[in-house]
């Protein structure tokens, strides 16, 4: 299911999918690397600063000098993804099971989908952002002896089973 966050106007922009993270605020705002997960964002709704009409947009322009931005986020802390990993050699079986942490990259234009990757030289046994819990079945993208294979991964370090708040 998705929930509904505030987002502050002229915050970074946020792209499609990409992973955001609970601020002080009372706010969300785009995940780095080390952060601990919200969830990913599905697109945001706002009331246009410039033309007064609500708008639905699948990303957040830095530049948003929107009041009211809501952002629709995939929060379920067992929700599964799927995620590219930046590994441009091959992985192996072994690997799932394992953590890793995100390698944050803006996102692309002309779609404003993120372009966040699992950091493969972050894989080990503890303390990722990510729990790798398969191999994607999208044949395209499931070979593990190709470079940049998709992971199928839980987030292991998310916020809403975390004891401590912002």
């Amino acid at each position: 299911g998705l929930s509904e966050y505030s987002i502050a106007a002229s915050a970074s922009a946020i792209y499609q999918n990409d992973p955001v993270k609970a601020l002080n605020t009372g706010t969300i705002g785009v995940a780095a690397a080390g952060d601990v997960l919200l969830g990913s964002l599905n697109g945001v709704f706002y009331t246009d600063a410039s033309t007064s009409k609500p708008t639905w947009s699948n990303h957040l322009e830095a530049s948003n000098a929107a009041t009211d931005i809501v952002g629709f986020v995939a929060d379920d802390p067992y929700e599964r993804f799927e995620i590219q990993s930046n590994n441009s050699g091959a992985s192996a079986q072994t690997d799932v099971f394992n953590d890793a942490d995100i390698a944050y990259a803006a996102g692309a234009t002309p779609n404003f989908v993120s372009k966040v990757e699992l950091d493969d030289a972050t894989l080990g046994a503890t303390n990722g952002q990510l729990k790798i819990v398969g191999v994607s079945k999208d044949p395209d993208n499931n070979d593990l002896a190709s470079a940049n294979v998709n992971w199928v991964v839980i987030i292991n370090e998310h916020f809403l089973k975390q004891v401590a708040g912002v």
